[in-house]
């Protein structure tokens, strides 16, 4: 009996034992082998991090005017994973917000999920009225703009306050600064949350201050509103630039948007035409062509060119056509231009050959400004490599050749500025500081080419451009648009580009048309008044006596 006592004792005893090792070794393998595995468990059950972004910075005109600013709105939120009437917010969300409702269906163990943002205050009344303890209301930051002039400009933020397009966009990262990141710890007991530290500081945006005075903007956008309204036209776009220091003024689209209120906005109608549209502007960029023939001595201002006085001519084999007010017999070079004749100034260009192509690159076509505004377009002058026996003939007189308005408006300020290329900007820097300039053109032919601009006004197609008092250089264009691969009579655009001259005043101003309703129309008639009405505006607001 002792022995068998003795064995049961010995058998309990070494079960005990070894459970007690078996507890060991687990108790070993949770704290110390799995260790990290449980202490990062805990970490995600009971820390969380939280970002908070600083208020966006504003963005500023140059007298310090907001064009972007800051408000609050409301948006309502649940917390799936802890409804107590669930099926009461379902039907609400089914009812009344039914792409909250889809997502509710699709994330019901989510700890966070917004019904809508935003909220007008008929939204908010209704979400009030139902007394759901489960939707809460929440305040948050958004964008504000006071100017929807400015919309295709300025840009806009998503509903996250993050830039995405325009200058919201080009300086998203200046404007948003940096979070400050913050860790909280959950009470297992309470269930709250409270902060432990702060690891990582918030940097503020910095604020933007352009070159764009508010209220020329304004006024500028209204009389290219009200042309492209009058004409039926598809769109519009103009630019007024102090061509000193290449800072850019007012810059206008039409159509345009709000961005305050996107939910009817139209995305076609966010662009920036004056920088992501290019254009063949047609017999515009005669102005140019007449330049580089200046510059390379092949032509003297005086001398006599042939014009044929037809409305159509043939040179080397090649068809020209020309507009019935525009033709003429024997003229000097400067009328050729003054009337805009394409028979004339296709026989002087001819001269030039391949060199035509580097003077148009010289001029700043064909590769980007550099201005600091997101998809900006290079556009595109045809290099001799491809030119067919027609290029040489359409490159005088503005095919073949796309540029945007900025383009235009840039290297209309390389005649102004008495040869030297000033890049354009949309910042507002110090005054004091000299722009960065580069000498492209002698001073010699860009006088000349000012004095051919400014009889072209007189006595010329922009006639419509004078404004009594002021110096007024200008060139206008009319092209036929590319329609599936071919040029159609039927449908145009319109510029008129130049500059506006006091004393030291100067500014260049480009407007530009397209595709109007109306038949018979030419620059003359449609962009050369709106060039006379953005001058005016622009001098009245400035009061330049």
């Amino acid at each position: 009996m002792m022995h068998a006592h003795t064995l049961r004792t010995g058998i309990v005893f070494l079960g005990c034992m070894l459970l007690y090792v078996a507890l060991i070794v687990n108790l070993y393998f949770i704290q110390i082998g799995k260790h990290t595995f449980f202490t990062q468990l805990a970490h995600k059950q009971y820390t969380s991090v939280m970002k908070i972004y600083p208020p966006r910075a504003f963005i500023f005109d140059r007298t310090g005017k907001p064009l972007a600013m800051n408000q609050e709105t409301v948006a309502a939120f649940i917390t799936p994973n802890n409804l107590h009437e669930p099926a009461k917010i379902r039907k609400f969300l089914q009812h009344n917000f039914p792409a909250a409702f889809e997502r509710l269906q699709k994330n019901k163990s989510a700890h966070f999920m917004y019904v809508a943002r935003n909220l007008d205050e008929s939204t908010q009344k209704l979400i009030q009225s139902a007394a759901l303890d489960d939707i809460n209301l929440l305040k948050e930051p958004s964008r504000l703009y006071p100017m929807s002039a400015a919309g295709t400009l300025i840009g806009f933020t998503n509903i996250d306050n993050k830039g995405i397009a325009g200058i919201e966009l080009m300086f998203d990262a200046e404007l948003a600064g940096q979070p400050m990141v913050q860790s909280l710890h959950k009470d297992a007991r309470s269930g709250f949350f409270h902060f432990i530290q702060t690891t990582e500081q918030g940097v503020q945006g910095v604020p933007i201050t352009l070159s764009i005075d508010g209220t020329l903007q304004f006024l500028v956008y209204q009389a290219l509103k009200e042309t492209v309204t009058t004409f039926g036209a598809l769109e519009g776009s103009a630019i007024v630039m102090n061509p000193k220091n290449g800072q850019v003024l007012a810059m206008a689209s039409f159509p345009s948007f709000d961005p305050s209120n996107m939910r009817n906005g139209d995305l076609e109608n966010t662009k920036n035409r004056v920088v992501t549209q290019v254009y063949e502007f047609g017999s515009v960029i005669k102005t140019f062509a007449a330049l580089a023939a200046l510059e390379e001595a092949v032509v003297d201002p005086d001398e006599l060119v042939d014009c044929e006085n037809v409305a159509t001519a043939y040179v080397d084999g090649r068809r020209i056509n020309t507009v019935k007010s525009s033709i003429a017999g024997v003229i000097p070079f400067t009328q050729v231009i003054e009337k805009s004749n394409n028979i004339g100034i296709a026989k002087i260009v001819k001269r030039l050959g391949p060199t035509l192509y580097t003077h148009y690159l010289r001029l700043g076509f064909g590769e980007k400004t550099g201005i600091e505004f997101p998809g900006e377009r290079a556009g595109f002058v045809n290099p001799p490599q491809n030119w067919s026996k027609q290029s040489i003939i359409s490159l005088s007189y503005g095919y073949e050749i796309s540029a945007t308005v900025l383009q235009l408006a840039q290297a209309f300020s390389v005649i102004a500025n008495e040869g030297y290329l000033i890049p354009p900007t949309l910042l507002l820097t110090n005054q004091q500081s000299a722009p960065k300039k580069e000498r492209r053109y002698s001073q010699k032919s860009a006088l000349l080419m000012q004095t051919i601009m400014e009889n072209t006004v007189l006595r010329g197609t922009a006639k419509k451009a004078q404004i009594k008092g002021y110096r007024v250089m200008s060139k206008t264009g009319t092209a036929n648009l590319l329609v599936n691969g071919l040029y159609d009579e039927t449908k145009n655009c319109y510029s008129c580009g130049g500059i506006v001259e006091k004393g030291e005043y100067q500014r260049v101003i480009v407007v530009f048309i397209k595709q109007a309703n109306r038949k018979g129309l030419y620059a003359s008639t449609v962009a050369a008044p709106l060039f006379e009405q953005v001058a005016e505006r622009t001098l009245i607001h400035e009061k330049i006596n």
